[in-house]
């Protein structure tokens, strides 16, 4: 129902080009306000032009990346794409996209950090406690401190989702997992589980808590990335005021099967995606020259 959104006690929000600044700032909230009964939008935040692959979108000659094509090629790779698109939001001056790029971030941080972390995580679960989560013991001061780093998060998201500032709320979610990765790089479970097990459990333990974390900061972000952690942590949380808590898997809790959470960009796609643009660049030259 169409009133739900433009009537009573809501805060409206309108996302915009830069292009539609005048519009949707003078002309739309006056029609509104003489239509009466209608609410005006409480902020226009405006965005800079998006590019892609060095030249402006173009629908008349078909140079951009058209959504139903992406997902019936790729139906596996939308968090992919929402990811590389907020990541690159030209929310203060133009920015472009291209396929090189899309390739960089998907490998270098969705797969290598995020995607190395939790799978990291999981298979030593596994390995190490057949699938349950490990009991902790006390925490040390650096344990503390990687908590501390954790619980900060969410208000961190918070006020810059409320800031409209949301490439750098995604790249809040992305530190929660640089934490979790460096964590297990610096404390290397995989080696002191032969000198002392006590304390892998309590690595590991914490590990799992980050996970649990990222599967909540994902689902503002990454959706189908969320339910993939939800499905291999065998839980879920969906109260944002979740985010924070080193509590939310139990001791003892069976995790669920372990699948790889990013797929590397392999450069056969990137040449192919850049073709096309190559061949429409192409036709749009001939067509001109046939004029």
């Amino acid at each position: 129902d169409w009133k739900d959104y433009w009537t009573g006690d809501r805060k409206l929000i309108h996302f915009i080009g830069k292009d539609n600044i005048v519009f949707h700032a003078i002309i739309f909230p006056i029609l509104l306000k003489a239509h009466e009964g209608l609410i005006l939008p409480d902020n226009v935040p405006a965005y800079e032009f998006l590019n892609l692959e060095g030249d402006k979108f173009s629908t008349s000659r078909n140079w951009a990346v058209w959504l139903h094509e992406y997902i019936a090629a790729y139906p596996e790779k939308t968090d992919e794409l929402k990811y590389v698109l907020t990541s690159i939001a030209p929310e203060t001056k133009d920015s472009e996209f291209t396929w090189k790029e899309f390739q960089t971030r998907v490998n270098s941080e969705l797969a290598d950090i995020m995607g190395n972390f939790v799978n990291r995580t999981l298979v030593l679960t596994n390995k190490y406690y057949e699938g349950q989560v490990p009991a902790v013991s006390p925490y040390t001061a650096e344990d503390q401190q990687i908590i501390t780093q954790i619980q900060e998060i969410p208000e961190r998201i918070s006020k810059l989702v409320y800031a409209y500032k949301l490439r750098e709320a995604q790249a809040e979610m992305m530190q929660l997992a640089r934490i979790g990765n460096k964590y297990l790089a610096d404390n290397e479970p995989w080696k002191l589980i032969k000198t002392d097990p006590t304390r892998v459990q309590t690595i590991m333990h914490l590990a799992l808590q980050i996970t649990a974390n990222l599967q909540i900061a994902c689902q503002l972000f990454l959706p189908a990335t969320a339910n993939k952690l939800s499905k291999m942590l065998n839980a879920s949380w969906d109260q944002y005021t979740d985010l924070g808590r080193i509590d939310l898997l139990k001791a003892g809790h069976q995790i669920g099967e372990v699948q790889i959470l990013f797929a590397k960009i392999e450069d056969a796609l990137v040449e192919a995606e850049v073709n096309k643009f190559r061949d429409n660049r192409s036709i749009s030259c001939k067509s001109i020259n046939f004029i």
